[in-house]
């Protein structure tokens, strides 16, 4: 006789307490088997996908895309087959960060009374106190003829976020899959056949018409808000302090492009900066460091894990390079682009997003020259760099049109004073106007 099995959210690592629900990978009524991944999830650091470690048919799903739940929390039941359900004792080998599927499930429950399931129309066991989901957006009734195709959650996450009903969309990819250009045309010429309400009860926004605050409310949610609360968390607690410089870096823009002539790999720009902070870094290693605030002390680390700044539809993420200053220019060149692009496709890893020890921020890329940026917590310093465009300099005594860069470093004004920063400042710029020095350090 086949038992009904409930499968929890689980403890996904690095302290993440909850998990917002992108889009589900499996219906009612579906098999599975043991490690399929049945749900994708985002939470603070990365989406992850999470694999159920029972095997059998799903008979119910707990939440909407949108919702997000408490780790703990439900997310479907399985109704399992044969004398011994529960996955093989030795385990599956399957393991998320901080979860894995070598133990049994702690206890085995009966199908209780059932409910409408508002993910699918189908019944579902009646969610216990203690599992609340607190929807973002209430979903639309689901079509005869199941989910609507979309080429990514973050596609679907754009329409749900803006109120926009799928099923009233035709799509332009294969099949009539819909794509985010049918999304954002759609929102452009407000072509929505059913717009979402917004939530009722406590979570409904206060009406602003009366004091013409209209707009539109976004929550802090997801990567968005943890990187609200570690800002905001930065700049309590750290007084910081910013020192900027202008740099003549035609020289290396001459030497890279001299490295990539060669016909090898092609070293980026933001490697030969990297290559440029830890060996500064080297030579002054204060900056490597963060303040213990309940030890009063300052903890110099031994080994530098540089963050870099990425942008991307989710938000501002700073993936992380391990151990930056034992690598080679070709070595950061490729750890960057791989870190780069899982950033852009959501499938950054929680270690690949923490640890960071040092953050270079190429804000240049936005075509701007200048930032006082807000520290990474709890690091010390960030080295910005802006765009590199041509100026009048005096080269040699001469005036001259040059590739000219401005830097700037911002500092924890705690583990050092101006000296030294501006003293780990001068020599990026030294090594900025003439690569060579560098050498010294191979």
């Amino acid at each position: 006789m086949a038992q009904v099995l409930e499968f929890k959210l689980p403890d996904l690592g690095e302290g993440l307490t909850e998990a917002v629900i992108v889009s589900w990978l499996v219906q009612v009524g579906e098999v599975v088997a043991i490690d399929q991944p049945v749900v994708e999830v985002e939470t603070a650091k990365a989406m992850v996908e999470v694999p159920c470690p029972y095997g059998g048919v799903v008979t119910a799903r707990f939440g909407e895309e949108g919702a997000e739940l408490p780790v703990g929390a439900p997310l479907l039941t399985v109704a399992v087959g044969g004398a011994d359900p529960v996955p093989e004792p030795e385990g599956s080998g399957n393991v998320l960060v901080g979860y894995g599927t070598g133990a049994p499930p702690a206890r085995r429950r009966r199908a209780r009374p059932t409910a409408p399931d508002r993910t699918n129309g189908s019944a579902a066991p009646a969610a216990t106190a203690g599992a609340a989901v607190h929807a973002r957006v209430p979903a639309p009734p689901a079509a005869a003829e199941g989910p609507v195709p979309v080429i990514s959650p973050l596609v679907r996450r754009l329409a749900r976020d803006n109120g926009l009903d799928l099923r009233g969309l035709s799509g332009s990819g294969p099949d009539g899959l819909i794509l985010r250009a049918d999304v954002e045309d759609a929102l452009r010429v407000g072509a929505t056949r059913t717009v979402a309400q917004p939530p009722a009860g406590p979570q409904a926004a206060p009406d602003d018409t009366a004091n013409g605050r209209t707009g539109t409310r976004t929550p802090l949610k997801g990567i968005r808000g943890a990187v609200a609360d570690k800002l905001s968390r930065s700049r309590r607690e750290i007084p910081d302090a910013t020192c900027w410089v202008d740099a003549d870096a035609t020289e290396l823009m001459r030497a890279r492009t001299a490295m990539n002539a060669t016909g090898a790999s092609k070293i980026s720009l933001l490697a030969l900066l990297a290559r440029i902070s830890t060996a500064a870094l080297a030579r002054y290693p204060e900056l490597n460091s963060y303040v213990d605030v309940e030890a009063r002390e300052i903890v110099r680390l031994d080994r530098i894990h540089l963050g870099f700044a990425a942008q991307t539809d989710r938000g501002l993420v700073v993936p992380v390079v391990r151990d930056a200053h034992a690598r080679d220019a070709e070595s950061l060149t490729a750890e960057f682009a791989r870190l780069t692009e899982a950033a852009h496709a959501g499938k950054l890893t929680p270690g690949e997003l923490t640890g960071s020890t040092f953050t270079l921020n190429n804000y240049g890329v936005f075509g701007v020259d200048g930032s006082t940026p807000i520290i990474n917590h709890p690091e010390a310093a960030m080295l910005g760099v802006g765009r590199i465009v041509p100026k009048p300099w005096v080269h040699e005594g001469e005036l001259a049109v040059r590739q000219v860069v401005q830097l700037s470093l911002t500092f924890d004004h705690r583990v050092c004073d101006g000296g030294t920063a501006g003293g780990f400042l001068r020599y990026v710029a030294d090594c900025v106007e003439n690569p060579a020095v560098l050498l010294r350090t191979v």
